[in-house]
Protein backbone atom coordinates (compact mmCIF):
# COMPACT_ATOMS: atom_id res chain seq x y z
CA UNK A 1 0.00 0.00 0.00
CA UNK A 2 2.88 2.55 0.60
CA UNK A 3 4.52 2.09 -2.42
CA UNK A 4 0.68 2.80 -4.30
CA UNK A 5 0.74 5.76 -1.90
CA UNK A 6 3.84 6.77 -2.99
CA UNK A 7 2.66 6.73 -6.88
CA UNK A 8 -0.21 8.40 -6.50
CA UNK A 9 2.08 11.37 -4.91
CA UNK A 10 4.54 11.23 -7.58
CA UNK A 11 1.59 10.78 -10.28
CA UNK A 12 0.15 14.54 -8.38
CA UNK A 13 3.52 16.12 -8.14
CA UNK A 14 3.95 15.45 -11.95
CA UNK A 15 0.53 16.83 -12.47
CA UNK A 16 1.57 19.89 -10.74
CA UNK A 17 3.87 20.79 -12.71
CA UNK A 18 1.58 20.87 -15.41
CA UNK A 19 1.48 24.86 -16.15
CA UNK A 20 -1.30 26.95 -14.89
CA UNK A 21 -0.59 29.59 -17.67
CA UNK A 22 0.71 28.85 -21.15
CA UNK A 23 3.35 30.94 -22.85
CA UNK A 24 2.79 33.72 -25.53
CA UNK A 25 0.31 31.97 -27.74
CA UNK A 26 2.02 31.19 -31.02
CA UNK A 27 0.81 30.79 -34.47
CA UNK A 28 -2.78 30.96 -33.22
CA UNK A 29 -3.79 34.17 -35.63
CA UNK A 30 -5.14 33.61 -38.64
CA UNK A 31 -2.34 33.90 -40.51
CA UNK A 32 -1.25 32.20 -43.55
CA UNK A 33 -3.67 29.90 -45.98
CA UNK A 34 -3.75 26.72 -44.60
CA UNK A 35 -5.31 23.10 -46.10
CA UNK A 36 -7.92 21.58 -44.31
CA UNK A 37 -7.64 18.00 -46.63
CA UNK A 38 -7.98 19.68 -50.05
CA UNK A 39 -9.68 22.87 -48.77
CA UNK A 40 -8.03 26.37 -48.46
CA UNK A 41 -8.81 27.74 -45.06
CA UNK A 42 -6.64 29.77 -42.59
CA UNK A 43 -5.01 28.93 -39.53
CA UNK A 44 -8.48 29.33 -37.36
CA UNK A 45 -10.45 27.82 -39.65
CA UNK A 46 -8.61 24.67 -39.92
CA UNK A 47 -8.61 24.48 -36.17
CA UNK A 48 -11.49 24.85 -35.59
CA UNK A 49 -12.81 22.25 -38.32
CA UNK A 50 -10.28 19.29 -36.95
CA UNK A 51 -11.55 19.55 -33.57
CA UNK A 52 -15.28 19.49 -34.76
CA UNK A 53 -13.77 16.28 -36.58
CA UNK A 54 -12.63 14.41 -33.86
CA UNK A 55 -15.55 15.49 -31.47
CA UNK A 56 -18.03 14.40 -34.23
CA UNK A 57 -15.82 11.04 -34.14
CA UNK A 58 -14.86 10.23 -30.72
CA UNK A 59 -17.61 7.61 -29.89
CA UNK A 60 -16.34 5.79 -32.91
CA UNK A 61 -12.99 6.77 -32.91
CA UNK A 62 -12.11 3.25 -32.16
CA UNK A 63 -14.56 1.22 -34.06
CA UNK A 64 -13.84 2.93 -37.07
CA UNK A 65 -9.55 2.35 -36.59
CA UNK A 66 -11.15 -0.95 -36.18
CA UNK A 67 -12.80 -1.24 -39.47
CA UNK A 68 -10.67 1.03 -41.58
CA UNK A 69 -7.55 -0.51 -41.23
CA UNK A 70 -9.08 -4.06 -40.63
CA UNK A 71 -7.51 -4.25 -37.16
CA UNK A 72 -3.91 -3.19 -38.36
CA UNK A 73 -4.23 -0.40 -36.32
CA UNK A 74 -3.17 -2.52 -32.95
CA UNK A 75 -0.54 -4.06 -34.70
CA UNK A 76 1.18 -0.62 -35.57
CA UNK A 77 0.98 0.41 -32.34
CA UNK A 78 2.28 -2.49 -30.65
CA UNK A 79 5.21 -2.24 -32.49
CA UNK A 80 5.50 1.67 -31.69
CA UNK A 81 5.15 0.56 -27.82
CA UNK A 82 8.04 -1.82 -28.49
CA UNK A 83 10.37 -0.13 -30.69
CA UNK A 84 10.02 2.86 -27.51
CA UNK A 85 10.84 -0.42 -24.85
CA UNK A 86 10.00 1.29 -21.76
CA UNK A 87 11.52 0.28 -18.77
CA UNK A 88 9.79 0.57 -15.16
CA UNK A 89 10.33 4.17 -14.02
CA UNK A 90 9.96 5.80 -17.61
CA UNK A 91 7.46 9.06 -17.95
CA UNK A 92 5.72 9.00 -20.93
CA UNK A 93 3.65 12.10 -22.90
CA UNK A 94 0.98 10.61 -25.05
CA UNK A 95 0.13 13.25 -27.26
CA UNK A 96 -3.24 13.57 -29.46
CA UNK A 97 -4.09 10.28 -27.71
CA UNK A 98 -7.31 10.91 -26.05
CA UNK A 99 -8.88 7.16 -25.99
CA UNK A 100 -6.07 5.39 -24.45
CA UNK A 101 -4.36 3.01 -27.02
CA UNK A 102 -1.06 3.58 -26.39
CA UNK A 103 -1.26 4.58 -22.80
CA UNK A 104 -2.76 1.33 -22.20
CA UNK A 105 -0.13 -0.47 -24.46
CA UNK A 106 2.60 1.44 -22.37
CA UNK A 107 0.99 0.69 -19.01
CA UNK A 108 0.91 -3.41 -20.23
CA UNK A 109 4.49 -3.52 -21.45
CA UNK A 110 5.70 -1.64 -18.24
CA UNK A 111 4.06 -4.42 -16.16
CA UNK A 112 5.62 -7.21 -18.40
CA UNK A 113 8.92 -5.60 -17.54
CA UNK A 114 8.51 -5.39 -13.72
CA UNK A 115 7.61 -9.12 -13.41
CA UNK A 116 10.11 -10.37 -15.23
CA UNK A 117 12.17 -8.19 -13.08
CA UNK A 118 10.33 -9.56 -9.58
CA UNK A 119 10.53 -13.26 -11.20
CA UNK A 120 14.74 -12.68 -11.30
CA UNK A 121 14.82 -10.87 -7.63
CA UNK A 122 12.91 -14.39 -6.49
CA UNK A 123 15.31 -16.75 -8.40
CA UNK A 124 18.11 -14.97 -6.24
CA UNK A 125 16.55 -15.13 -2.95
CA UNK A 126 16.51 -19.41 -2.62
CA UNK A 127 17.68 -19.59 1.19
CA UNK A 128 14.43 -17.14 2.32
CA UNK A 129 11.49 -18.78 4.11
CA UNK A 130 8.06 -18.83 2.25
CA UNK A 131 6.77 -15.97 4.26
CA UNK A 132 9.89 -14.00 3.64
CA UNK A 133 9.68 -14.91 -0.33
CA UNK A 134 5.86 -13.97 -0.12
CA UNK A 135 6.04 -10.37 1.71
CA UNK A 136 8.42 -9.33 -0.55
CA UNK A 137 7.02 -10.47 -3.90
CA UNK A 138 3.84 -8.57 -2.42
CA UNK A 139 5.44 -5.66 -1.43
CA UNK A 140 7.23 -5.19 -4.61
CA UNK A 141 3.92 -6.23 -6.18
CA UNK A 142 2.01 -3.50 -5.44
CA UNK A 143 4.06 -1.27 -7.74
CA UNK A 144 3.56 -2.73 -10.73
CA UNK A 145 4.93 0.21 -12.92
CA UNK A 146 7.90 0.78 -10.81
CA UNK A 147 7.26 4.55 -10.40
CA UNK A 148 6.61 4.81 -14.12
CA UNK A 149 3.47 7.28 -15.50
CA UNK A 150 2.03 8.01 -18.58
CA UNK A 151 0.24 11.39 -19.29
CA UNK A 152 -2.15 11.53 -22.32
CA UNK A 153 -2.81 14.57 -23.26
CA UNK A 154 -5.41 15.94 -26.17
CA UNK A 155 -6.95 18.68 -27.45
CA UNK A 156 -10.32 17.60 -27.59
CA UNK A 157 -12.61 17.11 -24.66
CA UNK A 158 -14.61 14.34 -26.19
CA UNK A 159 -11.66 12.50 -27.07
CA UNK A 160 -10.42 12.48 -23.71
CA UNK A 161 -13.80 11.41 -21.99
CA UNK A 162 -14.07 8.36 -24.49
CA UNK A 163 -9.95 7.70 -22.87
CA UNK A 164 -11.16 7.98 -19.30
CA UNK A 165 -14.10 5.64 -19.83
CA UNK A 166 -12.04 3.06 -21.75
CA UNK A 167 -9.76 3.25 -18.92
CA UNK A 168 -11.98 2.83 -16.16
CA UNK A 169 -14.10 -0.35 -17.96
CA UNK A 170 -10.64 -1.77 -18.59
CA UNK A 171 -9.45 -1.49 -15.12
CA UNK A 172 -6.21 1.06 -15.74
CA UNK A 173 -5.78 3.80 -13.57
CA UNK A 174 -2.26 3.31 -11.64
CA UNK A 175 0.42 5.69 -13.18
CA UNK A 176 -2.45 7.16 -15.58
CA UNK A 177 -3.46 10.89 -16.41
CA UNK A 178 -5.56 12.84 -18.23
CA UNK A 179 -4.66 16.43 -19.52
CA UNK A 180 -6.36 19.03 -22.02
CA UNK A 181 -3.97 20.50 -23.77
CA UNK A 182 -2.42 21.92 -27.24
CA UNK A 183 0.45 19.76 -28.98
CA UNK A 184 1.59 23.49 -30.44
CA UNK A 185 1.31 24.99 -26.58
CA UNK A 186 1.80 21.72 -24.00
CA UNK A 187 0.85 22.97 -20.60
CA UNK A 188 4.30 21.57 -19.03
CA UNK A 189 7.18 22.48 -18.07
CA UNK A 190 10.72 22.43 -19.84
CA UNK A 191 12.45 18.70 -19.69
CA UNK A 192 10.50 16.61 -17.79
CA UNK A 193 9.52 13.69 -19.98
CA UNK A 194 11.66 10.99 -20.82
CA UNK A 195 9.72 9.60 -24.37
CA UNK A 196 7.17 11.97 -26.15
CA UNK A 197 4.88 10.01 -28.67
CA UNK A 198 1.97 11.10 -30.61
CA UNK A 199 0.52 8.11 -32.78
CA UNK A 200 -2.35 9.40 -35.84
CA UNK A 201 -2.20 12.66 -34.27
CA UNK A 202 0.81 15.18 -35.85
CA UNK A 203 -1.22 15.01 -39.09
CA UNK A 204 -3.99 16.87 -37.82
CA UNK A 205 -2.15 19.66 -35.67
CA UNK A 206 -1.99 23.24 -37.75
CA UNK A 207 1.47 24.04 -37.43
CA UNK A 208 3.36 20.94 -37.25
CA UNK A 209 6.42 23.33 -36.44
CA UNK A 210 5.44 24.27 -33.20
CA UNK A 211 4.28 20.85 -32.31
CA UNK A 212 7.92 19.48 -33.24
CA UNK A 213 9.59 22.51 -31.14
CA UNK A 214 6.96 21.80 -28.06
CA UNK A 215 8.11 17.65 -28.01
CA UNK A 216 11.83 19.01 -27.96
CA UNK A 217 11.05 21.18 -25.04
CA UNK A 218 9.58 18.93 -22.95
CA UNK A 219 11.68 15.69 -23.54
CA UNK A 220 14.47 15.42 -20.87
CA UNK A 221 17.88 15.42 -22.38
CA UNK A 222 18.49 12.13 -23.71
CA UNK A 223 14.72 11.70 -23.81
CA UNK A 224 13.17 10.00 -27.18
CA UNK A 225 10.44 11.30 -29.89
CA UNK A 226 8.37 8.76 -31.55
CA UNK A 227 6.02 9.23 -34.08
CA UNK A 228 3.28 6.48 -35.23
CA UNK A 229 1.86 8.16 -38.75
CA UNK A 230 0.30 8.09 -42.09
CA UNK A 231 2.79 8.20 -44.39
CA UNK A 232 3.17 7.89 -48.43
CA UNK A 233 3.14 4.07 -50.32
CA UNK A 234 6.22 4.43 -52.67
CA UNK A 235 5.13 1.31 -54.65
CA UNK A 236 3.00 2.56 -58.07
CA UNK A 237 0.85 -0.11 -57.98
CA UNK A 238 0.10 -0.88 -54.80
CA UNK A 239 -0.47 3.24 -53.98
CA UNK A 240 -3.30 3.05 -56.94
CA UNK A 241 -5.46 0.32 -54.80
CA UNK A 242 -4.37 2.37 -51.73
CA UNK A 243 -6.16 5.46 -53.25
CA UNK A 244 -9.18 3.60 -54.79
CA UNK A 245 -9.35 2.11 -51.48
CA UNK A 246 -8.94 5.43 -49.30
CA UNK A 247 -11.27 7.45 -51.35
CA UNK A 248 -14.13 4.34 -52.53
CA UNK A 249 -14.07 2.85 -49.22
CA UNK A 250 -13.72 4.84 -45.62
CA UNK A 251 -15.82 7.38 -46.17
CA UNK A 252 -18.55 5.21 -47.15
CA UNK A 253 -17.95 3.09 -43.85
CA UNK A 254 -17.52 6.54 -41.66
CA UNK A 255 -21.22 7.14 -42.91
CA UNK A 256 -22.15 3.59 -42.60
CA UNK A 257 -20.18 2.91 -38.71
CA UNK A 258 -20.01 6.68 -37.48
CA UNK A 259 -22.87 8.42 -39.46
CA UNK A 260 -20.44 10.75 -40.73
CA UNK A 261 -18.77 10.76 -44.20
CA UNK A 262 -17.33 14.60 -44.87
CA UNK A 263 -14.68 13.54 -41.70
CA UNK A 264 -13.64 10.54 -43.12
CA UNK A 265 -13.45 12.04 -45.99
CA UNK A 266 -11.24 14.66 -44.39
CA UNK A 267 -8.94 11.85 -43.16
CA UNK A 268 -8.21 10.31 -46.67
CA UNK A 269 -7.47 13.67 -48.63
CA UNK A 270 -5.21 15.03 -45.43
CA UNK A 271 -2.88 11.86 -44.98
CA UNK A 272 -1.88 12.78 -49.25
CA UNK A 273 -1.37 15.98 -47.67
CA UNK A 274 0.95 14.95 -45.06
CA UNK A 275 4.59 15.61 -45.85
CA UNK A 276 6.04 12.39 -46.96
CA UNK A 277 8.72 10.80 -45.11
CA UNK A 278 12.11 12.05 -45.74
CA UNK A 279 10.25 15.42 -45.70
CA UNK A 280 9.07 14.78 -41.72
CA UNK A 281 12.20 13.51 -40.89
CA UNK A 282 13.73 16.60 -42.17
CA UNK A 283 11.43 18.53 -40.02
CA UNK A 284 12.32 16.45 -37.42
CA UNK A 285 15.61 17.81 -37.52
CA UNK A 286 15.34 20.97 -37.52
CA UNK A 287 13.33 21.37 -34.31
CA UNK A 288 16.66 20.38 -33.40
CA UNK A 289 16.30 15.88 -33.02
CA UNK A 290 19.50 14.16 -33.45
CA UNK A 291 19.88 10.41 -34.79
CA UNK A 292 16.72 10.89 -36.51
CA UNK A 293 15.45 8.07 -38.51
CA UNK A 294 11.65 5.98 -39.66
CA UNK A 295 10.83 2.81 -40.38
CA UNK A 296 8.42 2.08 -42.34
CA UNK A 297 5.31 -0.54 -42.26
CA UNK A 298 3.21 -2.09 -44.69
CA UNK A 299 4.99 -0.50 -47.52
CA UNK A 300 4.82 2.87 -46.19
CA UNK A 301 0.77 2.93 -45.97
CA UNK A 302 2.20 4.06 -42.08
CA UNK A 303 5.99 5.01 -40.85
CA UNK A 304 6.96 5.61 -37.29
CA UNK A 305 9.85 8.32 -37.38
CA UNK A 306 12.27 8.63 -33.97
CA UNK A 307 14.55 10.63 -32.63
CA UNK A 308 16.46 12.19 -29.36
CA UNK A 309 16.99 15.02 -27.54
CA UNK A 310 20.83 14.81 -27.19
Amino acid sequence: MAAVRLCRCRCRALLSRVRGAPRALRGLAAGPEMHFGFQSVTEEERREKIYQVFESVAKKYDVMNDSMTLGIHRVWKDILVHKMNPSPGTLLLDVAGGTGDIAFRFINYVRAVRERQLQRKLKHHQNLSWQEIFENYQEDKSDSLGDSQVVVCDINREMLKVGKQKAQHLGYSEGLSWVLGNAEELPFDDDMFDVYTIAFGIRNVTRIDLALEEAYRVLKPGGRFLCLEFSHVSNPLLSRLYDLYSFQVIPVLGEVIAGDWKSYQYLVESIRRFPPQEELKAMIEDAGFFKVDYENLNFGIVAIHSGFKL
